[in-house]
């Protein structure tokens, strides 16, 4: 019955990702303006990042400088990352394994920037002082209401850092292991046997994950109101959508791609061309974010008040803080 399956399928849908070489072959009028178009994208937005990374190192006081410099790079490096995916499909494992492990450090590096746009640990621990932080938030506790408030304390901020920068630091060398055993054959997110070594090292790379991005989420929610005069929101809410469309997207296309939803088309197989379609994508959307992320980071804002009162002060009596003020083009 299996024999007589295969012999229905076109050839080429049971090999491995066609070469670039190949690729190029397979191109016509449309396929070169589209490949073209993204590649346009994605070099595009690499360079955008770094006029951007111009700018922040001038008008930017350190250390949040590098911070923001990591977060904003989240987008142009998916981007880039995925354009090669779609040159070189058998590259695929690579670039992506790079991506996730450089958006490992953003989630960090995120917590860091909501600390530091505070004014640093120190001034946080005093603008924080006596206060308490509520923990039942997504996307591990948002169904547990009944969690106590935490006090903040050093400790609890040094935990909250330790939360975020394990998934870093873990993800980064589970992504080297993967690697290593994917170029023996031991490694394969298609193969769903106990056996195989994806299906223990995912799990466990998921459960690093809500944890990392439950300690981000702790330090949003009990800081957003704050930092409101630092479009703190919109710069959150491009993060979260880097993460949604970086992983969630990528995961639902893979899955649909291993049910045969997707069908192959030659020169790619069922798999490839889901892998294909979900770089092509990806590009585009990170594109666009990159746009909004530079609008919202190309600028300066005034710093928070050293004295937490004089932020209380202002919350008190209503008074709006200063606009952020546009800088010229470099």
């Amino acid at each position: 019955m299996e024999e007589a399956l295969n012999s229905t399928i076109h050839p080429t849908c049971l090999q491995e990702p066609p070469l670039a070489v190949d690729i190029i072959k397979q191109l016509d009028v449309f396929g070169v303006a589209l490949y073209s178009m993204l590649t346009l994208m994605s070099t595009m937005s690499l360079l955008l990042y770094l006029e951007e990374c111009v700018f922040i190192y001038r008008k930017v006081p350190s250390p949040k400088k590098t911070t923001i410099m990591w977060v904003n790079g989240a987008a142009p490096v998916i981007a880039t990352m995925a354009c090669f995916g779609m040159w070189i499909p058998r590259a695929t494992m690579f670039t992506d394994m790079t991506s996730n492990s450089y958006f490992a450090v953003v989630v960090y590096k995120v917590l860091i920037l909501l600390i530091e746009e505070s004014g640093g640990s120190e001034t946080f621990l005093k603008r924080n002082y006596k206060k308490t932080f509520k923990i039942s938030t997504g996307p591990c506790c948002c169904c547990c209401p009944c969690l106590p408030r935490v006090l903040v304390t050093r400790r609890m901020l040094f935990l909250l850092k330790l939360g975020a920068l394990q998934y870093a630091i873990l993800k980064t060398l589970l992504s080297i292991l993967s690697i290593i055993l994917w170029t023996n054959g031991n490694f394969d997110i298609s193969d769903l046997e106990i056996t195989n070594t994806a299906s223990w090292i995912n799990p466990f790379i998921g459960v690093l994950t809500i944890i990392s991005l439950w300690s981000v989420a702790i330090m949003f929610m009990n800081t957003c109101n704050t930092l409101r005069s630092v479009r703190i929101i919109p710069k959150y809410a491009m993060y979260q959508l880097v993460l949604v469309l970086s992983q969630l997207q990528t995961a639902i296309i893979n899955v649909l791609a291993l049910d045969g939803t997707i069908a192959c088309s030659p020169p790619f197989s069922s798999r490839a061309r889901g892998t294909m379609l979900s770089q092509q994508l990806m590009i585009v959307e990170m594109f666009i974010i990159t746009l909004v992320t530079r609008a919202l980071y190309r600028r300066t804002y005034d710093p928070l008040p050293s004295d937490p009162h004089e932020t209380d002060n202002d919350q008190n009596t209503n008074i709006s803080p200063q606009a952020p003020q546009w800088e010229p083009a470099a």
